[in-house]
């Protein structure tokens, strides 16, 4: 197993405990009422550690880092980008990132519905603000099952691995879209950086679509993998 992919079942691991501590923690009055209003500035409240983790993951999302995450994550900067030898076929990656944005919207919109019924399900007092935050937090666990164990969204995108995959750096907007309806500064604050993170992303792909291609960019090439972070490998890395 390779250090990316240990790093991240650590990771996974940590996220499982999280959620298990914050299920155990909805049934203790007035735990969550930092979820409301400005209630964040209120004095320290264990939340706060995980909104700083949080808030901390998207920032290494918009900056280049080195050895800390997945290059599925850190592709669209220049440091991880290493043009083919040959002159790049700009209409094929063209073609590549239309095909593969098409896909992604579909996930958007699959998405979009599954929030959709989040969102009536809170309007009509099914569920709470609590829940919300609790759908997020399952959310996060999840983010990570798809990367480590099994993916629905590849069945959609048909995208060989993480290291290629379009909607990588989608993953906190995702995670985060059920606090849309919560209100609040703890939720607000976490919704709008995951948007930022989202928007840098679609306008690298959008401006430098070579970085996101193993057509144009060696790095993602199954013979230039290191992070081995999926259970799909070229048959070459088995």
């Amino acid at each position: 197993m390779s250090i990316t992919r240990k790093r991240y079942f650590i990771r996974l691991i940590g996220r499982i405990l999280i959620f298990i501590g914050c299920f155990i923690m909805s049934f203790k009055p007035n735990f969550y009422d930092i979820l409301y209003g400005m209630n964040f500035f209120k004095g320290f409240h264990v939340l706060h550690l995980l909104w700083i983790i949080w808030i901390f993951d998207m920032i290494l999302q918009i900056v280049p880092v080195k050895n800390k995450l997945a290059l599925g994550s850190q592709k669209l900067f220049i440091n991880h980008f290493k043009p083919i030898a040959d002159k790049i076929n700009y209409e094929a990656i063209k073609n590549y990132i239309k095909k593969t944005t098409v896909s992604a919207y579909k996930v958007f919109i699959i998405w979009f519905l599954l929030i959709g019924v989040i969102a009536t399900l809170y309007y009509l007092n099914i569920i709470n603000k609590v829940w919300l935050f609790m759908i997020s937090v399952c959310f996060y666990v999840c983010d990570l099952i798809c990367v480590l164990i099994w993916c629905p969204f590849r069945l959609i995108m048909k995208n060989k691995c993480c290291t290629t995959c379009r909607i990588f750096n989608w993953d906190h907007l995702m995670m985060f879209s059920p606090l849309i309806f919560c209100g609040g500064f703890f939720a607000i604050s976490l919704v709008t950086m995951a948007f930022i993170a989202w928007l840098v992303w679609e306008l690298c792909v959008l401006i430098y679509p070579e970085r996101f291609s193993e057509i144009s960019n060696v790095s993602l090439r199954c013979s230039s993998c290191t992070d081995k972070l999926c259970t799909q490998y070229c048959k070459k890395l088995r």
